[in-house]
């Protein structure tokens, strides 16, 4: 897969990317990632990319011509076209499952980074493809926020991670439901021990009782998760009846 980010703020990206996952994903050749400074394709001598708003009002907007420069310069084209998404409050809200799909239905993803009050509304209209939000709150801009969207995406491509059972078991991934706790050595630490299930080498009972607790955490903690699922009224009935 072929990321590029289009932002105001590239040593925001740097440092990020150059770490952990996003690294080693890197530097096997698995994910290439590249970092584009919006002002390069500003035309005048200030490099501007921002003015005021028609109508008056606080803030500055971003100019249409620089980021329609840049975006028709690295989207590309037929078959090698970027899917143009761009990073707003205003968006659909990321989740694992929009995540997923970007990864098994791109390529290319071309990520554009707002800022200050956002961009031109004939942009957004012409020249992006989706809109997506991180959550509900505001940033100073849309950098971190795609740095976030590439993270979730990298570590889904094959390869990324040694071991992909290890994607498939976290939250929000299979059923949907919070991941429950772990452990590891020491066996009691400051008088709390680890459950002996997780002692007795019994994988089906392991198994068991890893589901369970992942139902008590996400009705505990994101009961919205659980829908309509029957396993929300088998939860609930076995911990009435306990």
């Amino acid at each position: 897969m072929k990321i590029d980010l289009l932002t105001l703020f590239p040593a925001m990206a740097q440092g990020v990317l150059g770490e952990s996952i996003l690294g080693r994903a890197q530097r096997a050749g698995l994910v290439e990632i590249r970092v584009h400074q919006l002002r390069d394709y500003a035309k005048d001598k200030h490099h501007t990319v921002d003015d005021r708003p028609f109508g008056g009002g606080p803030g500055m907007v971003m100019k249409a011509e620089p980021l329609v420069d840049a975006i028709e310069h690295l989207r590309g084209e037929g078959e090698d076209r970027a899917r143009v998404i761009f990073l707003t409050p205003e968006g659909a809200k990321l989740n694992q499952a929009m995540v997923r799909r970007l990864v098994q239905d791109h390529k290319r993803l071309l990520l554009v980074s707002g800022h200050y009050e956002g961009i031109d509304e004939r942009v957004r209209q012409g020249w992006i493809d989706e809109e997506i939000s991180v959550g509900d709150y505001i940033l100073s801009n849309g950098t971190l926020p795609a740095l976030t969207m590439i993270d979730a995406i990298v570590r889904l491509i094959p390869g990324v991670l040694g071991n992909q059972d290890s994607a498939g078991s976290d939250s929000f991934e299979g059923e949907g439901l919070l991941e429950g706790p772990q452990y590891t050595r020491p066996e009691v630490f400051r008088g709390m021990k680890v459950p002996e299930v997780l002692l007795s080498g019994h994988h089906a009972e392991i198994e068991a009782w890893r589901r369970e607790q992942a139902l008590v955490r996400t009705r505990a903690r994101r009961e919205d998760l659980l829908g309509g699922k029957k396993q929300a009224e088998q939860i609930v009935s076995k911990e009435e009846s306990a």
